[in-house]
């Protein structure tokens, strides 16, 4: 602390208004546990250092100020006597974390009447043990009330997104199920043809040049390239007529599964040549089981792998198996969030991503962001429904200066002036009773702001609101060591 000392006098301490009840006696004492101080122009404390100190001003101007990302954002301005900062919870102990809230500084020479922390709590505790009781009662109910309703909160948000979530889960899933029965069936086929083809006497070479033939035709199923209707159409149209002049019946069900593998007629030429003519019907029924199994695994191949992109995609969000404090892809979180949401933005929203290129990884609480996005795009989702269920939903990335900005735009019916001041407000909500609680963009913002020292604003008219979120490339302090920990 910084300043020359003054002398103390109870006749000054009492003509205040935070000491004009207090008894000659309370106010000697006050004189005697502090002092007056004398600042020149410029600092006086900082935000997030030791609250060590309960200032009360008794001349001068002074400016409170928070830092809000880069900037430190004036809070009040005043030469009002009597007004006071500093560790004015210091009575609460360690139920609060004693720090510093905010920045004080002198705008000119001012005086103080300076008070220990320690000192401060003890006349609090002794002369005013009623209000000190009424205080921490409503600290605590406050604090009690915006845990569980933050609980609340994270906990509506989970569920309405793992109800999506179970639904994303339940496509590939069901899928898995329709192919593994459809499998049973084509494999118990495919046993049966192969051993009415095997029965025949002198059928060894046969089946061994089946099996040759069936080997290739598998890998060739896995190569089978994506025919336009037209291209498909064509050729399932040649496979019929060369299952026709052969007299294999229903070639018209044959053929498209065929054209699926990728095979063409020069194919069924060499099945053809491999075996008599009373085996050729078997044989190619036997290889059309061949394709569709190979068909079918590919189908248990790829929704084993959709399960697996979405677990990945939970993991992700929620960031179980991560650091609590680590550098971060932003557009990996973004992207975890947007699937996790995929169930319950629906068809008649649409998505945008513009997606800057090559942001740096960031120093960040990657759950804690992702309850950020969580938030917004809840928000725009809510928004675009309640202007008719119709919109795009745009997720913005860009790099700007030494911070990376998130853009989360929606086409909804907008914020109106009026609230627009308050959106960030604890409590405040404009969604029907029992939709929301109010703390979302609040806590939003406490993430952005004090956690990650960045900044969180809206700009909104009709058709077009933007929540932008700007988190600085560096973490400063103990967050840079924790990050590179």
């Amino acid at each position: 602390m910084t300043g020359q000392p003054n002398a103390c006098s109870p006749e000054e301490l009492g003509s205040l208004f935070l000491f004009e009840k207090l008894d000659r006696g309370q106010l000697s004492r006050l004189c005697r546990e502090g002092r007056v101080k004398a600042f020149e122009p410029g600092r006086v404390f900082a935000e997030g250092e030791p609250a060590a100190f309960f200032y009360v001003l008794l001349e001068g101007t002074v400016v409170l100020s928070r830092r809000v990302g880069a900037d430190d954002v004036e809070i009040v301005r005043t030469s009002q006597r009597g007004v006071y900062a500093g560790a004015f919870q210091a009575y609460l102990g360690d139920r609060v974390r004693q720090a510093y809230t905010s920045s004080l500084r002198a705008t000119e020479p001012t005086r103080f009447f300076v008070l220990p922390a320690d000192a401060f709590a003890s006349v609090m505790r002794e002369w005013f043990p009623m209000a000190v009781h009424l205080l921490e009662g409503l600290l605590l109910v406050i604090q009690s009330a915006q845990q569980t309703v933050g609980q609340r909160e994270r906990l509506l948000a989970l569920g309405s997104l793992s109800a999506g979530v179970t639904h994303e889960l339940n496509n590939p899933a069901a899928a898995v199920a329709r192919a593994a029965k459809a499998l049973r069936e084509r494999v118990a086929g495919m046993r049966h043809t192969l051993g009415v083809i095997a029965a025949g006497p002198g059928r060894r070479d046969t089946v061994k040049t089946l099996v040759e033939i069936q080997e290739r035709i598998a890998g060739r199923v896995s190569e089978a390239t994506v025919l336009s209707p037209l291209e498909a159409a064509d050729r399932e149209d040649t496979l019929a007529d060369w299952l026709e002049d052969h007299e294999i019946a229903d070639g018209w069900e044959l053929a498209p599964i065929f054209v699926q593998g990728g095979l063409d007629t020069e194919w069924l030429d060499r099945v053809a040549a491999a075996v008599d003519e009373p085996t050729l019907a078997g044989a190619v029924r036997w290889l059309t089981y061949t394709i569709e199994t190979e068909l079918l695994l590919n189908e248990v191949g790829d929704s084993a792998a959709r399960i697996s992109q979405l677990v990945d995609a939970v993991k992700q969000y929620s960031q179980l198996d991560r650091a609590p404090y680590q550098r971060a892809d932003i557009h990996e979180l973004l992207d975890s969030t947007l699937l996790m949401f995929s169930g319950k933005v629906g068809p008649n929203i649409e998505v945008v991503k513009d997606y800057g290129q090559s942001l740096p990884r960031i120093p960040a609480h990657p759950s804690q962001l992702n309850q950020v996005w969580t938030n917004l795009i809840d928000n725009a989702v809510y928004a675009i429904n309640s202007a008719g269920g119709k919109g795009t939903m745009t997720v913005r990335t860009r790099l700007e200066r030494e911070h990376v900005l998130v853009e989360i735009c929606d086409t909804g019916p907008g914020v109106s002036p009026e609230i627009r001041d308050r959106i960030f407000d604890p409590f405040f909500t404009t969604k029907s009773v029992g939709e929301g609680t109010g703390l979302g963009l609040d806590i939003s913002w406490r993430i952005v702001v004090n956690k990650h020292h960045g900044d969180m604003e809206v700009h909104s008219e009709p058709g077009d609101t933007r929540f932008r979120v700007h988190l600085p490339l560096t973490a400063a302090g103990t967050d840079a060591r924790e990050a590179a920990s």
